[in-house]
Formats: C-alpha cells, sequence, structure tokens
C-alpha cells in the first residue's frame, strides 16, 4: 500500500531478516511467533446501526465498523417466480440449489475509508474485495439475509480506519467486521411463508444476525489473518518491519463452524472446528 513505505536501511532489513530466521525467531516486540498483537474492542458503539464495533491495536491503529439493514424486494428472472409456484423440487438437493441461487451475494454492500487514500484506488478496492470474498465464501451470510422468497436484508457494512495505516490494515478490519456482525442484530420475524414481512415492534425482541453459542448450529463471521514465512519460520500477526522482510506473505480467511448443543453437552466435549474459506497471497 502506498502509505506503507520501507523506510528501513538495508543493514535494518538483514537485522530483521536474520532474527526471524532463527530456530527461535527473535521479533521486534517480543511476541511468540504465534503470538498476536494486544488489543481493545467494544460494540453497540453507534447508535442508530443494527450493530457496530470498535477495535484499538496497541501500536494505535484504530477502526469503526457499522452496519445497517434493510428489507429488499428480491428481483426474480422472468418466469422464475410462476415455475417456483407451480413445479415443487424433485428432492431435497434440488431443494437446496434453488435456496442457494436466492441467496445472492450482492446483498451486501461495502464501503472502505482509509486516511489519506481515495476510495477507487487499487489497493484500497482489493482490500474490501477480500473482505467481500471471506464473508460471502462459505454462503451462510447469505442465507441470513434471505427472509422469504420475495423478500431479502440489503445490508451496508461501513468501514473506516481512524488512524493512519502504520501496517497493512487488513486484519484490523476483518476482525473490526468480524466484531461488528456478532453484535448485528435484526427485527424478529412474526409473518410466515412469502406473506409481506411482519416485524416485532419490541427492539428487546430481536435476533442476532448471528446466534449466541449453542443457539444454532452454522458458521461464525470470517477472520481474514497476515501470516508470513521468513525462512522455514511461520509467523502470525506480523508488524510493519516484519512484513517488510518476508519471504511470503498471505491472507488466510477462515470461519468457525459451530453445531447445536444438546443438554447433556459440555463445551469439554467438542472442539473447535474451523473452515479455510480463502488464500491469498499479499503483494508488499
Amino acid at each position: 500500500m502506498a502509505a506503507q513505505q520501507n523506510l528501513f536501511s538495508p543493514a535494518e532489513l538483514a537485522y530483521l531478516h536474520s532474527s526471524l530466521s532463527l530456530r527461535t525467531p527473535i521479533r521486534p516486540d517480543g511476541r511468540a511467533p504465534t503470538q498476536f498483537r494486544p488489543l481493545t474492542a467494544e460494540t453497540g458503539i453507534l447508535p442508530g446501526t443494527n450493530g457496530s464495533a470498535r477495535v484499538c491495536f496497541s501500536d494505535g491503529t484504530e477502526a469503526i465498523v457499522g452496519v445497517k439493514a434493510e428489507i429488499e424486494k428480491t428481483a426474480l428472472s422472468p418466469g422464475e417466480e410462476d415455475d417456483g409456484e407451480r413445479r415443487a423440487p424433485q428432492n431435497e438437493g434440488e431443494d437446496a440449489d434453488r435456496e442457494r441461487v436466492r441467496a445472492r451475494g450482492d446483498w451486501l454492500e461495502m464501503a472502505i475509508e482509509i486516511p489519506g487514500m481515495r476510495d477507487d484506488e487499487a489497493s484500497t478496492v482489493f482490500l474490501a474485495e477480500m473482505l467481500r470474498e471471506a464473508l460471502l465464501a462459505d454462503g451462510e451470510l447469505a442465507k441470513k439475509l434471505r427472509i422469504n422468497k420475495r423478500f431479502h436484508w440489503r445490508m451496508y457494512l461501513d468501514i473506516l480506519l481512524i488512524s493512519p495505516p502504520l501496517s497493512y490494515p487488513l486484519p484490523l478490519l476483518s476482525l473490526t467486521t468480524h466484531l461488528a456482525l456478532l453484535a448485528t442484530r435484526i427485527p424478529r420475524l412474526k409473518s410466515e411463508g412469502d406473506e409481506d414481512p411482519m416485524f416485532v415492534d419490541d427492539w428487546e425482541a430481536s435476533q442476532f444476525l448471528y446466534p449466541r453459542e449453542g443457539a444454532a448450529a452454522g458458521s461464525r463471521p470470517p477472520i481474514t489473518l497476515l501470516v508470513i514465512a521468513v525462512g522455514d519460520n511461520i509467523i502470525f500477526d506480523p508488524a510493519k518491519e516484519e512484513l517488510a522482510v518476508a519471504d511470503t506473505a498471505l491472507a488466510v480467511s477462515v470461519s468457525e463452524v459451530r453445531s447445536r448443543k444438546g443438554a447433556r453437552d459440555m463445551d469439554v466435549d467438542s472442539g473447535r472446528e474451523l473452515r479455510l474459506l480463502s488464500l491469498r497471497t499479499i503483494d508488499r
């Protein structure tokens, strides 16, 4: 990114590379290879939104994400509505395919604002595309936005990096988006079938877009991490200086898949299941 200029001397870069290439790598901030930067986070900070979050890393970089949702009528292709009413699915697989077709990814709109950068710059567009790709990869979000055959939620994600990007901002923006989606609530539906949507007026009765732990099966919002390779070592969440000497840098998007717990199940009875959604090489 343009904001990430390499201001290190050749001697500094050589020292960093040799330190990170040791059998036990020595990181500039003293972290272990798989240790992430400390952070502070809070949710529900923006009034008038369905969900919001703020995350601040220890290096001072900070981001805010706001989520808003509005009802939109689903545009069906010519003849699709009539065919859908007359012909019942032949099997469960066909029914699932039809549901997947109706749950499209264009129901999600995302805008990223980074200080000192235009919205149409290639690096900003690339960041937005990586975040969008991870959110839509497993199809879970699109399914949650579908109300019925005729209506769906259109979701708007406004992502703001408050401070100048001291390091590659993708992990910060992804984590803030993850928390904002976990905090997002939508009105509880009281209509049935393909009727015009009717909702419970009481906001206290609203439901989380992503149900809390144990409430329902399904995946949680994805998180995109930066992973670098220096010599034979794999290092998570690299700082700016570590990214400058990396042999390879990857953006890895994963999500947690949860299953419904029984009445007698305990937390120790089931392990955490992670799903790899996307993998991209980062051009430093």
